[in-house]
């Protein structure tokens, strides 16, 4: 048996270990198989001073660590999850005109703040505007960043040192700790709790109402629901309100939509909320996110009446919130479908509105483009809206379901370790892979990956 010193001795050099891996596959940069050599011959040590005899390194498992570390942590996945708008997985995907409208953009100069026309100085706040008025019957509109941003902003423009008054039922935490009295605070509001958990009423908010009320809020509760001994004033009401005692209303919808209340119920989301509803009801201020229901970029949307939009808009907070031209281009892309009686074309309003039977029909040519096998059924399942929107919906789908040897854990590990990561749920101890949300250029890495799977089964 070797001795310790002996073993270290006998650790190439990473240099000579990085050439060797190099020989062995030419994909990977420089940086990444040294790096790789490198920290290979660092465990290799580790191991020797811990007393164990780790054996050789090979180059091609150096090879094989390069080439993981040369992959982007930011990549293209496979959403099989079912959950048409999943948060950790970006959201709504864009339609194609929105991606063709960032790579244009994107490729060269452009129009951000700059007029045509008038050959001067524009503004990067009148691109989407327009649109926006538009589709939402609002006075007038504003894009930022994310929905959080807009909220932050409308907030510090309208009420900063002075009373909000919001239902308690309404103080709502979503993804990453949003909290709604956090966003209060940050904004340099007071917030003004009413009513309970579960019941709140208009005379609770007019009981509430002081000479230092600067704001009304209604909150969209998002991602949970409150059932049962429950009660609510409606947004009507607090707009009513407050035009009675000259205070502005606000309503943050969170995931938000464009689509008509009786459009959203067709596609099988029937009781969320669309902007131009709460716009009509004469909200002054309503916020909602681009990449939620709307089916477009990661965006802020503030719509409204002029007054409350231009106080907005003369903050100096805008700044720090404002919209990159990549956002912006593909915003207006995803409106301009609207505008033009496209909206079926935004692709998270095509997974939603997907009947059972298509849905059936691609579940079973997937399976068959997979191959016989033992271990692939095609089942119905149920997809999830996902984006804080309808948390209790549930919507029928078919999926690919997959079992064999090994836990269920292990064939979704092996799924997501594809050259085109698939990411599935685990449902009754099979790995469920929803067909709703695999769009069709996905199709073939979804096979590609079943495929590679099967083998290694055989293999095994």
């Amino acid at each position: 048996m070797s001795t310790r010193d002996e073993l270290l001795r006998a650790l190439p050099a990473v240099h000579e270990l990085a050439t060797a891996a190099a020989a062995a596959s030419a994909a990977a940069p420089r940086w990444a198989v040294v790096e790789a050599a490198r920290r290979a011959v660092a465990e290799h040590r580790a191991a020797i001073l811990r007393g164990e005899q780790p054996g050789e390194i090979a180059p091609a498992a150096v090879a094989a660590a390069a080439a993981a570390l040369a992959q982007p942590s930011l990549r293209r996945v496979v959403n099989a999850t079912g959950v048409v708008l999943h948060t950790n997985l970006g959201r709504a995907p864009l339609a194609p005109e929105a991606i063709a409208a960032v790579v244009d953009v994107a490729a060269g100069y452009s129009t951000l703040e700059y007029d045509l026309a008038a050959g001067a100085r524009g503004s990067r706040h009148g691109h989407a505007a327009h649109l926006v008025r538009e589709l939402t019957g609002a006075d007038d509109a504003l894009v930022v960043n994310n929905n959080a941003a807009a909220c932050v902003l409308a907030l510090s423009a309208l009420a900063a040192g002075r009373e909000v008054i919001v239902s308690r039922g309404e103080l709502v935490e979503i993804g990453g700790s949003f909290r709604i009295p956090d966003i209060l605070r940050q904004s340099g509001c007071r917030l003004v709790e009413v009513g309970t958990t579960n019941k709140t009423r208009i005379a609770d908010y007019r009981a509430a109402i002081t000479p230092d009320t600067a704001l009304l809020l209604k909150v969209h509760p998002s991602n949970f629901a409150v059932v049962g001994f429950t009660e609510a004033a409606s947004l009507a009401e607090v707009v009513a309100l407050g035009r009675e005692v000259g205070v502005p209303s606000m309503i943050d919808l969170g995931s938000g939509a464009l689509p008509s209340t009786a459009e959203l119920r067709a596609l099988g989301v029937g009781g969320e909320p669309s902007a131009r509803d709460v716009v009509a009801i004469g909200v002054d201020l309503a916020t909602f996110s681009g990449d939620k229901l709307l089916g477009g970029p990661q965006a802020g949307v503030l719509a409204g009446r002029a007054d409350a939009i231009a106080r907005c808009r003369r903050h100096p907070l805008l700044r720090a919130v404002r919209p990159d031209k990549l956002t912006l281009a593909a915003l207006v892309a995803t409106l301009g479908l609207y505008r033009d009686g496209r909206g079926r074309d935004v692709p998270a309003l095509a997974m939603l509105g997907a009947a059972p039977d298509e849905l059936r029909r691609r579940a079973l040519a997937l399976a068959a483009a997979c191959g016989p096998s033992p271990h692939l059924a095609v089942i119905e399942t149920s997809s999830a809206v996902g984006g804080g929107a309808l948390p209790t919906a549930e919507l029928p789908s078919w999926a690919l379901a997959l079992d064999g040897p090994g836990a269920a854990d292990a064939i979704d590990r092996a799924l997501r370790a594809a050259p085109v990561p698939v990411v599935g749920r685990i449902v009754d101890g099979r790995v469920v892979l929803d067909v709703r949300t695999i769009l069709p250029r996905d199709e073939v890495d979804v096979v590609a990956a079943v495929r590679m799977l099967f083998a290694g089964m055989t293999t095994g």
